[in-house]
């Protein structure tokens, strides 16, 4: 009896501790989980006080109006009360975004995508080539918890200390795209500036910087970048895409010839027509309509291909990806799109230089925001012609004798507005004016009420006069010998710029080519075209 009545007290204190066990259990994971939401907490840099003060609050903006755009998402857009990892960790409270259990999955979720982020792949290369564990993100889907949020797709805009666009990183993440820190952001994160140097690359990060090898390119060759979009990667994930800004930071390859590029630049997949440019591009612009990468993913490539020759090629091109209903997206069939009050406008490849620098075969709008002045929206833009020093600020299309190669007329011609589409000369030929090559300002007029649509020839001015020449009999079309500032109140305000392919004389061959056209450069005493740079005002 004794015996037994042991046998059972031992029994009995057994399962008192594991009863005391399993309480300090439930203890322990509570610990547990509370440690793993710190850690990845401070591994990512989020802090979830910040997120629900006041500081963070969206500023006020005019009815109506968005910040000019930057080719970046303002900081600012975090929501009030939003914790990216609410959904990586199991929650007691039950009270889940629309109740769905997603406890179990949530960690294998965020194992998934931190692996499908780079870490052991090689989708950001050059930074990080060595991928030892690089088939094991196919083995973890991303769609195990689809209704996730990833910290990595939070990548807000930033700009650095040296005015380098960026986005806002942990600083090990940013290693890992392969990018390099430079400022820092809010919640202790780095400003990330991302650069690609190399050929045949692909690019799925915003505001990442193409730029030209630091070694001599090799010619004749070809440099092509693909920039992917597509909702399935993790740093795209949180916002589709709709269109691509490229901004030339910088852009120098081997000038035209008469008007044909040798060396080009092209872009492929986009909705966008974009035209093929060369030469000097500094400070230019494009946007780039794509499907929404919700619904299509897309490539678009990017391709230099360069001719023989010694001239030096150099290019930095940022890309930013701007996402669907984004205030700042451009009007679609924009390539260039102005948000400010004022500002100057300039066709691909001109420069305040001498020589010939218009481009063949462009054919694309340049808009611009209807923006407030005197806090009412502008009702009309005005053009005008910009200051220079050696070069010509506005010259489209010879206006010179149509159909007579004399080159005092030539070069008194050269001097010449011109307007409209066709002139009848004095051996009753229909000669085209403004017809193949010129600036469409549609409703445009001067101070004197003097309109017209089409805008050609050597100076800006609508005035549709003729001039004879004192020598030869033979009027000439053309109007005033300056320019002037053209206005138009048509909305919404753009402009149309068109060219044809070639420099030369246009042969008539109806009903293709209805009407002849003299050459628009190599005539004696008539410089080439240069294109033109204007400078605009909303009034």
């Amino acid at each position: 009896m004794l015996k037994f009545c042991l046998l059972l007290s031992v029994v009995l204190m057994f399962q008192a501790g594991r009863a005391c066990d399993g309480n300090n259990e439930a203890e322990q994971l509570a610990a547990a989980r509370q440690e793993s939401d710190e850690y990845f907490a401070s591994a990512y840099g989020f802090d979830s006080a910040p997120w629900g003060s006041s500081y963070y609050q969206p500023s006020a903006r005019v009815q109506g109006y968005a910040n000019p755009y930057e080719g970046r998402t303002p900081q600012n857009r975090m929501q009030p009360n939003y914790n990216p990892f609410k959904k990586y960790f199991a929650s007691s409270t039950g009270n889940e975004e629309n109740g769905q259990p997603e406890g179990r999955f949530a960690l294998g979720g965020l194992g998934a995508n931190i692996i499908n982020t780079g870490l052991f792949n090689n989708r950001f290369t050059p930074a990080n080539t060595w991928r030892p564990f690089s088939s094991l993100s196919n083995r973890i889907p991303v769609t195990v918890n689809p209704n996730f949020n990833s910290p990595l797709s939070n990548f807000d805009a930033c700009t650095s200390p040296s005015g380098d666009a960026g986005i806002c990183a942990p600083g090990s993440v940013c290693s890992l795209f392969g990018g390099r820190p430079s400022g820092s952001c809010i919640l202790g994160k780095v400003c990330c500036i991302n650069a690609i140097t190399t050929c045949g690359g692909t690019v799925t990060l915003n505001n990442t910087y193409w730029q030209s090898p630091s070694t001599p390119i090799s010619v004749p060759s070809t440099c092509a970048l693909t920039v992917r979009l597509d909702t399935k990667l993790v740093e795209q994930l949180a916002k589709p895409i709709c269109q691509i800004r490229l901004d030339f930071v910088s852009f120098t390859t081997a000038q035209p010839t008469l008007g044909t590029c040798t060396d080009t630049f092209m872009v492929g997949g986009a909705t966008t027509r974009a035209p093929t440019i060369c030469g000097d591009n500094s400070g230019q612009h494009m946007y780039l309509d794509v499907p929404s990468s919700g619904v299509t993913p897309t490539d678009v490539q990017l391709m230099f291909n360069f001719a023989t020759g010694t001239t030096t090629r150099a290019w930095n091109i940022k890309i930013a990806m701007l996402p669907c209903g984004a205030s700042y997206l451009a009007p679609t069939d924009c390539l260039q799109y102005f948000t400010a009050a004022t500002g100057r406008i300039r066709s691909f490849n001109w420069q305040d230089a001498t020589g010939a620098r218009q481009l063949n075969n462009q054919d694309y709008n340049i808009c611009f925001r209807t923006e407030l002045v005197a806090s009412q929206k502008a009702s009309q833009i005005c053009v005008s012609a910009c200051t220079v020093t050696v070069g010509d600020a506005f010259s489209i299309t010879n206006p010179a004798a149509q159909g007579v190669d004399a080159p005092a007329q030539n070069a008194l011609a050269a001097t010449l507005s011109a307007v409209g589409t066709t002139f009848v000369d004095a051996n009753a030929a229909t000669l085209a004016v403004c017809l193949y090559d010129f600036l469409l300002i549609a409703g445009g007029k001067d101070a004197n009420g003097v309109e017209a649509d089409r805008y050609c020839g050597n100076q800006l001015n609508p005035a549709p006069l003729l001039f004879t020449n004192a020598l030869l009999t033979i009027p000439t079309p053309g109007g005033a010998t300056t320019s002037v500032q053209v206005c138009t109140p048509v909305k919404p305000f753009k402009l149309t710029y068109r060219t044809d392919g070639q420099e030369t004389a246009v042969t008539a061959n109806p009903p293709s080519v209805p009407f002849a056209a003299t050459a628009d450069t190599g005539v004696a005493n008539v410089p080439g075209n240069t294109g033109f740079c204007l400078d605009y005002q909303e009034r």
